[in-house]
């Protein structure tokens, strides 16, 4: 299992990547993130708030009322134009990060 620490700096980018493709709500992130995590990482209910709420405040998703399939109301989150935008930068980061430290794992110098 990934340890909390190893991927936190990963939560903010795991959640615009589920909300690219359509508004949710936490529960619903909740169990998106495991089902695309398996028993490899568990979110913590503490941990998607308080990353929904500061990619609010940043403008990186905006929130919305509205009713669950269940009928429950719920607060809904979803993507934001500068929140797009900042997905594809973190994603090129990302992708670049993992190039170089693979070069490392794998004993390459170039």
């Amino acid at each position: 299992m990934i340890s909390a620490d190893a991927i936190r700096g990963y939560i903010d980018l795991m959640i615009l990547s589920l909300l690219r493709s359509e508004a949710s709500y936490p529960y619903e992130i909740a169990q998106q993130i495991s089902s695309v995590t398996g028993a490899d990482y568990a979110i913590k209910q503490t941990t998607l708030y308080s990353a929904v709420k500061r990619l609010e405040a940043t403008g990186l998703v905006t929130s919305f009322p509205g009713i669950s399939e269940s009928g429950k109301p719920r607060t809904y989150y979803q993507i934001s134009d500068e929140g797009r935008a900042h997905l594809e930068q973190k994603i090129a980061e990302w992708n670049l990060t993992k190039k170089v430290v693979d070069r490392f794992l794998e004993g390459k110098e170039s």
